[in-house]
């Protein structure tokens, strides 16, 4: 006996596989200038602490690092100058620039306590941005670039994009 053909158009579709949308893994805020102003040594992946319409906020991408720094203070790590809008539709009114807590490791901890202890190391934000659906914020040590480091970058990059240029002018 000869098993019976199943037209797989003519059957309806007893399992579906829900595609599970990637949205929480995406950047939302990004220093652009502390890559320029500084030689970054070392960056760390951390966790922060947010009230409820920040997070909101962040993924509609109204924040700002560009004055933040971290200090290490009591054995915690906290983010200061962090400017994050209300959202509008929010009923909390919430300080924009309020101090707000890292969550790191206290090994982690221990090591940026000892590398902000030294001389012209501070303690930068490069990017915030979510993975899995938690905010994340990425913590770099980094050294103060001096005025003709930051003019070698600027020389460096003129360079790269002349070259792109020149190379894109080949191909044509």
């Amino acid at each position: 006996m000869e098993p019976a053909r199943v037209d797989a158009a003519a059957t309806p579709a007893i399992y579906t596989v829900a595609v599970m949308s990637r949205r929480g893994d995406q950047v939302v805020i990004r220093n652009r200038r502390a890559r320029y102003d500084y030689h970054v040594l070392d960056a760390y992946e951390c966790g922060i602490v947010l009230e409820g319409s920040e997070v909101k906020s962040l993924r509609d991408g109204h924040g700002n690092l560009q004055d933040a720094y971290a200090r290490v203070e009591d054995g915690e790590v906290w983010l200061h100058g962090m400017h994050i809008s209300p959202y509008e539709y929010s009923r909390a009114e919430l300080d924009p620039v309020r101090r707000r807590k890292l969550l790191l490791h206290l090994k982690e901890i221990d090591e940026l306590t000892r590398a902000s202890a030294e001389k012209g190391n501070t303690l930068v934000p490069l990017s915030v941005y979510f993975k899995d659906g938690r905010a994340k914020v990425e913590l770099a040590i980094a050294r103060g670039k001096r005025q003709y480091d930051k003019r070698r970058t600027m020389a460096e990059r003129d360079a790269k994009r002349e070259a792109e240029r020149a190379m894109k002018g080949d191909r044509d």
